[in-house]
């Protein structure tokens, strides 16, 4: 088998040298390769990272390839195309759009190299799986290498209405690319409707069910949404010194209840819209002052870009006006820590909050979601409607993020729930959690990679 995703699965640590990295297709994925044998390719983030890795060490069962970038290439093609042109208008933010040639230019020549380097490593009979948004033009690039192989490719974010989508200059070659998948998985059916119509109305592709027929051969387009490593989770919840430290959170922060936020500080998970409902929720509801606190999270994330830096500036502005307006005595009505966390410490969060505020303006699925539910005893999830997540978990409080009003009755909701019915939908919301363990996520994906046209 053959990986290719922008980052690699390996972190480096003083202590222990190269091991793997915490959650995301790390977790999922890393155990597949070694079973498999095969090679991670992937772009070098750090000079001193080694280009070619065979893993792990000892007795190596696969290989991480890193694809050396220059400094402008990196920058444009990670920070330019990935982040300031399809990170933003996969997610409905065109306020951030910045279309540059410059940005495309070096997208193709990156997307070649990568696509250079799995020809180089392909045997016959292997499986390519490509990941997410910083590779779409991979697979058009290795169908005209290799015309047999089997390629796949999982796209990690919402792909936008065609509307939307159709606003890049460079929508058809980018949709071009990707067809040259046989398999093309989403985590959730409104995303692969929009697939599918963006591939109708902008390529003129014949669309049976959810097969693309094109250039001669059928892609098929699926929803397959991944979890987490739900045992994990479920695992440090209940080890002591979480629970201890859980306990200690909430004797520190004089409150009846705790609402958590957990998010990269990024302009599409909402943090500034949240911070403003719960000043809103203070002033609407006197009552609740002294009772009910409030923990943003905010980890760091792409810190060269303007758009974040101004991010920060508003949202460290509007902790300090709602502090600055209701606090009391030992009251503090918003903890706001910009830093990142372990998943050790993050379920110490889990396991104190009695709510969760999870409420981006967009979100591919959203993984936060399950990690509180799998770390959490009861807690209450109040989640945007515009996630993935919000297709699969109906027991959660589902709120508008754009509607004011409407977040703050579901902060109140969420608080005056009784008791039964929290319960309730929390072992509905742990059930569909664990039905969707990100390694049950690998195996069924897969199973539909192995299956060819006249099979299916």
């Amino acid at each position: 088998m053959i990986i290719a995703a922008n980052r690699a699965p390996l972190r480096y640590t003083e202590d222990e040298g190269w091991v793997p990295a915490i959650g995301g297709l790390a977790t999922a994925l890393l155990p597949v390769l070694q079973e498999q044998g095969g090679v991670w390719i992937a772009m070098q983030e750090d000079a001193k990272a080694p280009t070619r890795q065979p893993y792990p060490p000892e007795a190596p069962d696969l290989e991480i390839q890193r694809i050396p970038l220059s400094a402008q290439e990196r920058t444009h093609y990670y920070l330019g195309m990935s982040n300031r042109v399809l990170w933003p208008i996969c997610h409905y933010m065109l306020q951030h759009l910045e279309l540059e040639r410059a940005y495309m230019e070096a997208y193709r020549t990156v997307n070649r190299r990568f696509a250079e380097a799995i020809v180089r490593a392909y045997r016959p009979g292997d499986f390519i799986w490509v990941h997410d948004y910083h590779l779409m033009l991979v697979p058009h690039l290795i169908r005209q290498a290799i015309p047999d192989a089997n390629i796949s490719f999982f796209w990690h974010i919402p792909w936008p209405a065609m509307e939307v989508y159709r606003i890049l200059p460079w929508s058809r070659e980018l949709l071009q690319g990707m067809l040259g998948c046989d398999l093309i998985g989403f985590h959730v059916e409104e995303y692969v409707e929009n697939f599918l119509e963006s591939a109708r109305y902008l390529l003129g592709a014949e669309i049976e069910d959810n097969r693309v027929l094109w250039e001669g051969r059928e892609v098929r387009v699926e929803a397959h949404p991944i979890g987490i490593d739900v045992a994990r989770f479920e695992q440090l919840s209940e080890r002591e010194d979480v629970r201890r430290e859980a306990e200690r959170l909430r004797e520190e922060m004089h409150a009846e209840w705790l609402l958590i936020g957990i998010d990269r500080l990024d302009y599409t998970k909402g943090i500034l819209s949240r911070l403003q409902a719960f000043e809103q929720f203070l002033k609407e509801y006197p009552a609740y002052h002294g009772r009910v606190t409030f923990y943003q999270v905010a980890t760091p994330s792409r810190t060269q870009l303007e758009s974040y830096q101004q991010l920060k500036r508003e949202v460290d502005e509007a902790v300090g006006r709602i502090n600055g307006f209701f606090a009391r005595d030992s009251w503090v009505p918003v903890h706001y820590r910009y830093r990142t966390y372990t998943q050790e410490e993050l379920c110490v969060f889990y396991r104190a909050a009695d709510v969760a505020l999870i409420t981006p303006l967009r979100d591919g699925m959203n993984l936060v979601t399950q990690e509180f539910i799998a770390a959490s005893r009861s807690g209450v999830l109040v989640l945007s409607e515009l996630t993935g997540a919000a297709h699969l978990l109906r027991e959660a409080v589902l709120v508008n993020p754009y509607d004011r009003d409407g977040m703050v009755q579901a902060i109140r909701t969420a608080l005056e729930m009784p008791v039964e019915e929290r319960i309730e939908r929390f072992r509905f919301l742990k059930r569909t959690v664990r039905e969707l363990d990100v390694h049950r996520w690998a195996r069924r994906f897969l199973e539909a990679m192995q299956q060819r046209p006249s099979e299916v």
